[in-house]
């Protein structure tokens, strides 16, 4: 088969688990849109805004030479950051749930400034905006993601791959998340990876390391169900399990009918939706 990235079925770790929650709202999120304005679509809600506005300060500085990175103190790029993000751009029903969220955010920004730790390391700039690599020529799959930090190890010349988390709750120990991380960086980047963390900024003042997952075994397992929405997509079969959808499709059903509303279009190009209930 010719490769061909634009007729290629694309899965990441956000598609795979809406994919594994539910085929319809996998549809809802990552192949279906929205017929006036040819435009993927996205539900805002108040902790998906909180997330993008810490995780935009802190990954830009990655780009930043180290001397540079707290420059100018992160509190006030945040303030920037947020004016995209507040109001109904950010889910938020009334003013006060917006400043509860956002002074949830600048704890954890405090919390960077404070204990920086390999923030003031040095670090690998990301070759691409969005790594991807075929992850089946003979499937026509590609396997991408968004990697957001890799902290350079001068030791032994390799990379520690650093997930920043926002939210109030561990990571899933069985997530796909640090597994499909490895694979990226090992394909797409020139430095062997050594270690994989998450740094839960809500609570910890260093990152939590992990154990190194097994590439082959993670490779396979990632392959096996991206088989199964590239079967999907090919069938055009997206159901939901329950007769009256579930907790992920809901509201994305919500949308479509018509029942939410409209509040702009984000970088991504996605049709930005709230619902009466954010």
């Amino acid at each position: 088969m010719i490769k061909d990235k634009y007729s290629a079925v694309w899965v990441s770790h956000s598609s795979m688990s809406d994919y594994l929650k539910c085929p319809r709202a996998y549809y809802l999120n990552n192949v279906y849109r929205n017929p006036k304005t040819n435009h993927k679509i996205t539900l805002m809600q108040p902790a998906l805004a909180l997330g993008q506005a810490v995780h935009e300060v802190v990954e830009s500085l990655s780009k930043l030479p180290v001397e540079e990175r707290l420059a100018i103190p992160l509190t006030e790029r945040y303030e920037r950051v947020w004016v995209k993000v507040s109001g109904k751009r950010g889910g938020f029903r009334d003013p006060n749930q917006e400043t509860e969220m956002k002074n949830r955010g600048l704890t954890m920004i405090k919390r960077v400034m404070d204990h920086p730790g390999p923030i003031l390391e040095k670090a690998i700039k990301i070759r691409q905006d969005l790594p991807y690599y075929w992850l089946s020529e003979e499937e026509n799959i590609i396997l991408c993601g968004k990697i957001d930090w890799l902290q350079y190890i001068e030791s032994n010349d390799s990379v520690r791959i650093i997930d920043f988390k926002t939210g109030k709750f561990d990571e899933d120990p069985d997530s796909l998340q640090l597994p499909i991380y490895l694979l990226l960086t090992s394909h797409t980047q020139s430095k062997n990876v050594s270690g994989v963390s998450y740094w839960y900024l809500d609570r910890d003042d260093t990152p939590v390391s992990l154990p190194l997952p097994d590439a082959i075994i993670a490779e396979k397992k990632i392959l096996d169900i991206a088989k199964k929405i590239a079967l999907a997509r090919k069938l055009d079969h997206f159901k939901c399990q329950f007769k009256d959808g579930c907790r992920a499709c809901r509201p994305l059903e919500a949308i479509v009918a018509g029942k939410a509303e409209f509040v702009g279009v984000n970088d991504f190009g996605q049709d930005m939706y709230i619902l009466g209930s954010s």
